[in-house]
Formats: C-alpha cells, structure tokens, sequence
C-alpha cells in the first residue's frame, strides 16, 4: 500500500520482505532514503541500521513502530536513524518526514564544519492525542497570514511553536526575529522595536534597526506579550495597524510587511477587565490561538521528551549513558512537572552528569522527583500478573532484547526473567 502511494506521490520505490532481501537491494543500489519497519521476520530493523551505519552507508533512516514501541524508536534514533513513525501510518505525516530527511540528506564537504541548529530550537512534538491536535492547528494556520496567540504556562515550548509556523508558512525563507517582552524595559521598548538615529536620546551612540525592521518580510515572534507596559501597546498597535514605523528621532517612516506570532503566559482577558491589556491589541494579535499543553496534560509525552533531552544531555557533557532504568521511568511519569519542559530537561541534564552506571536510576533523578511518587508508586518487582508482561515487553524493548540488561531494569535475576518469559509465551 505504501509503495503504491509513494510512486503516486512521484517516488521509485523497493520493497523487501526482509532484511536479507534489503541488504541485496542496498548492496546494489544507491537510495535517497530507507523506510524500515522496527520488527522484521528474520531480525528488526535496528539491527539492519548499526549494520548500514559500521559500513558507513549514511542513508537516510526512517523507522515505522507501533506507540507502545516508542523506547525502541529513541533507540534506533541513537543508533544513526533520521526519525522514526508510528503505526498506523498518517500518509501526509510520512510524506512530510520523508521529504524533511532527503532535504537534509546533503552534507557538507569535509574541510566544512558540520552546521548544526541551535539546540534551543531541537525539539520534539510528541505523540500524544493532545501533542497531534496542536500540531495538526498549526499546520493548518502556518500557511495563512492570520497573527497568532499562543498560550500557556513557562516552559511548554511556545518558541519551538511559534518557528514551526515560520517555517510551514510562506514566509519561511524571511527573517524570525523574536523579542522577549518581559526584559524590556520601558524606556527602550520603542527603540527595540522600531529602531532610533544616531544621538535621538541619551546613549543612543549608533543608528538602531529596530525588530520590526529587522523581521520585515518575515515573522515577528513577541514572547510574553502581556508584560508590555499599556504605552508600548498603543505604540505596538499603531504599528500593527498602520504597516508603517518612523524609528526614533527620524522623520522618515518605514514600510513593514510582518506575520505577528505572540506568546503569553497570563490570562488576557482578565488583563483586559483589570485595565492592563488594550482590548483592541487583544484582538490584532489573537485571529487563532492556540493552547500549549503543560506536561502533565500529555503524560504520554514524558518519557519521549526525558529521553530526547538524554540525548542532547550525553552529546553536551560527553557521556553515552542508554537510558532510565524502570523505576526511574515511572518516578518521571508520575511527577507533576511544575516547570514543564524546561525542568525536565534540567533533571535529565543533572542526572545525566550524575549517572555511575548505564542507565538512570531514582537517585540521580533526585528527592523531588521520587518523593511524591513514593506513597503512589507500586513495586516495580515482577508480582502483578496484570501488568507483568507489559512491564517485560517494555523492558525487552529498551533493551533492544538484551535480556541480562532487562532483568536488571526489572529488578529481577536472569532466571526469574526466563521462568516469565516461558510463563507469558515471549519470544523477543
């Protein structure tokens, strides 16, 4: 089905049965891209990928898994894969990876220094019910010009949002210029967004281009917009109305052509009853807002994210730990995670520095993560026989199959793995 669809799509396409039939192919041929499933008959596909990637066949890599396979998907992306795809495949999410991973497949030459992007803007969008309606909305407004408002808590990822419409839009190849509202001060807000002459006011020592300016063609990304003082806004408005900024001290004024994405934290509206936020601003700025879930609104998400942040973790300070341990795992499900993605990546940092072994444990995670698990947590020793073979499968999985290294996340000798394995009919 999917060889039929892609061809219809413009692509030639191979099929193998398995890994030996692929190797063949791949023996033969050069590929833009390989689109593997994770369980093969005769071996899964990571192995099929350490294999590519040791002979240096740095092909494109796209593994398909099911979602309770996900740990093993974080594997394969450790091992060289370009992304990996849940099951059952969304065509126009397949389609926009393939495309994502052939566009990036040229490298540079060997005397050029890798690029990489900013790893403030790495993330993940996640595979949760709530991750899929927030990105399906913004792949729907991206391509439009309608200004707009992104709301929720600190930490959440409101950037990553406000760059991915950037980039789906028709803008995509003009600037993003992103100004953080909260640390302006008064005073210099309209020289930072409008730009000053040359001895305008004091300290104004150089001519200024101002954000507006600055993003003209492009998008402007204004962060925490409800800390504007309620001058800055009538100036804010008056810009957004008229399409035209006079940088200070100058009495010339500059046509401006930007897409406005806000983020705020507040409730605006209440800003509005209060007197502190314009109510027209309100309206210029908010054509479609869209609500970023906080963490413990897609739990789902938590162990997908602590293990992208792992990865970050082990290329920043050196390390090459695998993954969390089970109890690990379930302390950062159960947590709350008041500071959202940014605490969490925090944790995984510090305990990724801390880490003696291969995995993270609880204590590495810190008293504050296992602490309020403590009271809620069940023993994560194999006795519920209702959640025994979850828990193994899971294990295994991580594990890449390795079942001295499973055991050891279960908490249970090798033997006692076995006697299970035998009891639940797992083959891994």
């Amino acid at each position: 089905m999917l060889k039929t669809w892609l061809r219809k799509k413009g692509f030639e396409v191979d099929t193998a049965g398995n890994a030996a039939r692929a190797r063949k192919f791949l023996s033969g041929h050069n590929y833009n891209l390989i689109l593997s499933d994770l369980r093969l008959p005769d071996q899964d596909g990571i192995h099929l990928l350490t294999e590519l990637r040791k002979q240096n066949n740095q092909t494109p890599f796209i593994i398909m898994t099911s979602y309770a396979e996900i740990q093993s998907a974080v594997q394969a992306m450790k091992h060289g894969a370009g992304d990996y795809i849940t099951k059952p495949v969304q065509p126009d999410e397949l389609l926009k990876k393939i495309q994502e991973n052939i566009r990036q497949k040229t490298t540079p030459a060997p005397d050029e220094p890798q690029k990489t992007k900013d790893e403030s803007l790495q993330f993940i969008e996640g595979e949760s019910e709530t991750a899929r309606q927030l990105y399906n909305y913004v792949q729907l407004v991206a391509p439009t010009q309608m200004s707009v408002l992104i709301n929720g808590a600190s930490g959440t990822g409101k950037e990553y949002v406000a760059h991915r419409i950037h980039e789906l839009s028709k803008r995509a190849g003009k600037p993003f210029v992103a100004i953080d509202c909260g640390s302006i001060p008064k005073e210099l807000a309209a020289s930072e967004f409008f730009g000053h002459v040359k001895g305008s006011f004091t300290g104004a020592l150089n001519d200024k281009t101002g954000a507006f300016e600055e993003a003209n063609g492009g998008t402007l990304f204004l962060d925490e917009i409800g800390n504007l003082s309620y001058e800055v806004q009538v100036q804010l408005l008056r810009a957004l109305q008229e399409r035209h900024i006079r940088p200070i001290g100058s009495n010339k004024e500059i046509a401006v052509d930007i897409r406005l994405i806000s983020a705020t934290n507040e409730n605006l509206t209440e800003a509005i009853k209060k007197g502190t936020f314009r109510e027209d601003l309100y309206h210029r700025i908010n054509e479609f807002t869209l609500h970023m879930p906080s963490l413990k609104e897609r739990p789902e998400d938590v162990l997908l994210f602590a293990n992208f942040f792992l990865d970050m973790a082990n290329r920043e300070l050196g390390r090459n730990l695998t993954g969390f341990d089970m109890e690990a795992s379930t302390a950062l499900q159960r947590y709350a995670w008041p500071g959202n993605l940014r605490q969490l990546k925090n944790i995984v940092k510090r305990a990724t520095l801390l880490a003696q072994g291969e995995f993270i444990t609880p204590k590495e995670l810190g008293e504050e993560i296992c602490k309020q698990t403590e009271n809620t947590s069940e023993s994560l020793t194999l006795h519920d026989e209702a959640t025994e073979k979850k828990r193994i499968l899971n294990a295994l999985q991580q594990t890449n199959n390795n079942k001295s290294q499973a055991a050891k996340l279960l908490g249970v000798d090798r033997k006692t793995l076995y006697n299970k394995l035998k009891l639940y009919n797992i083959e891994p």
